[in-house]
């Protein structure tokens, strides 16, 4: 199969026509079975696990030795997939809290839902992890300001911030798409109703994976892990099956 191409097919027949051993990096946002739209609605949870494992297992064999992983989900199905994950030999790396500042809908019987989970894990114990690309500004700009002089002390030791910020931690404070591109002060409606932040799949990009490396986009929706992908000469492959978002995707890597 072609790489730098997103395929307009069901995401099992893409994979099974897809090379073991071929990818470097899996993002992948699948559904949740929180029945957002057709492709999001399963008949029972039941059917909703068996499909969940039935790609994951795919992955998996597409994967390299040094390969990477990492899938979003809500947090009652990430602890399944957690589960799932380990019982198949993957390495657990992070789990990953996107604070995404805009809950999903106001509740008074439970804590306001405002997070995703991003699972990250690598088939094994050898795999690409480039954290200097992925610092992240200090928190405490005068306190940094000022040790940038004299330093601070730590352990006997004088400690000097880094230029290019903190390592990154495992919760991501990005705001949604819906939050970043209204109009008017109004929220608008998207093609995708589940879009992922650019910047947000630009870090996963940069701390696991190096350039020529093939990224892999199932379920590719709007398309913007493909789209990341070709900005940071990475190469991509994936499928949608949804006209309409393919379509929108062929689109967008034509611009």
């Amino acid at each position: 199969m072609k790489s730098n191409k997103i395929y307009f097919e069901d995401v099992f027949k893409f994979l099974n026509k897809l090379e073991n051993e071929s990818i470097d990096l899996a993002i992948i946002d699948p559904p949740y079975n929180q029945s957002i739209d057709k492709w999001d609605t399963f008949k029972s949870e039941e059917e909703f696990f068996e499909f969940t494992y039935k790609w994951i297992d795919l992955t998996i064999d597409k994967l390299k030795d040094n390969g990477s992983l990492y899938i979003f989900n809500n947090s009652y199905n990430a602890a399944f997939i957690l589960t799932y994950l380990v019982s198949k030999g993957l390495k657990f790396k992070n789990w990953i809290v996107w604070y995404k500042k805009d809950g999903f809908s106001p509740s008074k019987t439970k804590f306001v839902n405002n997070q995703e989970v991003i699972l990250f894990f690598t088939k094994s114990d050898n795999y690409v992890f480039n954290s200097e690309d992925v610092r992240i500004p200090y928190l405490s700009t005068s306190r940094i300001e000022a040790a940038r002089k004299t330093g601070i002390l730590k352990n006997g030791k004088r400690w000097f911030p880094n230029e290019n910020g903190r390592l990154c931690p495992d919760v991501w404070e990005i705001p949604s798409v819906r939050l970043t591109e209204k109009v008017n002060g109004k929220t608008v409606k998207t093609l995708h109703p589940t879009p992922k932040p650019e910047e947000m799949i630009e870090r996963m990009i940069k701390a696991s994976s190096n350039e020529g490396d093939l990224v892999l986009d199932l379920f590719s929706g709007s398309g913007t892990t493909a789209i990341v992908s070709k900005k940071l000469d990475r190469s991509f492959i994936g499928c949608e099956n949804n006209k309409e978002y393919y379509e929108y995707i062929v689109e967008r890597l034509k611009d």
